[in-house]
């Protein structure tokens, strides 16, 4: 990974830094999550695209920072990042609470007309008008050790383990209030075409809710359903990693 001594560099994470590639997938992490995730995402499209994973506030080696408990907030300082990068073709790439992220960041960078993204990639959310009352923020910690068996994304040694669970807990609590206190109003939209992908199982996401997600784009609007819960990517890698290079105009 690259240094993180730059202050952009504490946000945007390069797993495989090289020459200038033509084009950028921007990957944004669920409520939780964290740059690694994406780490086979960059192994796979190293050297033909820049691939950044995005490191919010309050988890691993930021963890001593506080979280950003807004969603609002938090997508004005990745878009101020993302703007001191040099332009390229772009696509940004969320999964659950990270798609709601691409979404707004890709809306403040369309306001400024510099660096907004080609096409948004929005996994495992449903469209941001669509809502639902959700307080898993509010559960005391075996309530949202709960929360992340049902969504099965976990490796469950690490939910066994207390002294992880101490670390990460306060960075899951926060993401969890930033996305549960997120209200989108119906007519925001973004310019470029939206892409939603989504698992027939899960249990945070119907069918009819992803497909919202044509509700907030004038671009072109297509929809894939993969067999698996609210982490079918993880089983589904190397179709997703397809449906990323599609969007890239590399496949």
């Amino acid at each position: 990974m690259n240094s993180t001594d730059h202050p952009s560099a504490r946000w945007l994470r390069r797993f495989h830094p090289g020459p200038d590639r033509p084009v950028r997938l921007v990957c944004f992490p669920h409520a939780g999550g964290s740059a690694s995730f994406f780490h086979p995402v960059s192994v796979r499209f190293s050297p033909a695209v820049d691939t950044i994973s995005l490191q919010y506030p309050g988890r691993q080696d930021r963890r001593t920072e506080p979280c950003v408990q807004d969603i609002g907030t938090l997508a004005d300082l990745i878009a101020d990042e993302l703007l001191t990068l040099d332009e390229k073709p772009t696509v940004f790439f969320g999964h659950s609470m990270g798609a709601v992220l691409a979404f707004e960041t890709a809306r403040r960078l369309e306001r400024k007309g510099t660096h907004e993204p080609r096409s948004v990639i929005a996994s495992g959310r449903r469209g941001p008008s669509t809502s639902r009352l959700e307080n898993v923020h509010r559960r005391d910690d075996d309530g949202i050790i709960d929360e992340l068996r049902l969504l099965n994304g976990t490796n469950p040694d690490l939910l066994g383990d207390e002294e992880i669970l101490r670390m990460a807990l306060p960075a899951i609590r926060g993401d969890y209030e930033a996305i549960e206190k997120y209200i989108c109003p119906p007519g925001r939209t973004l310019r470029c075409p939206i892409t939603a992908l989504t698992g027939d199982a899960d249990p945070r996401t119907s069918l009819a809710e992803a497909r919202a997600w044509q509700e907030h784009t004038e671009g072109g609007f297509r929809m894939k359903v993969y067999p698996g819960g609210h982490f079918f990517l993880s089983d589904h890698i190397g179709a997703v990693g397809d449906e990323m290079a599609r969007e890239l105009g590399i496949l």
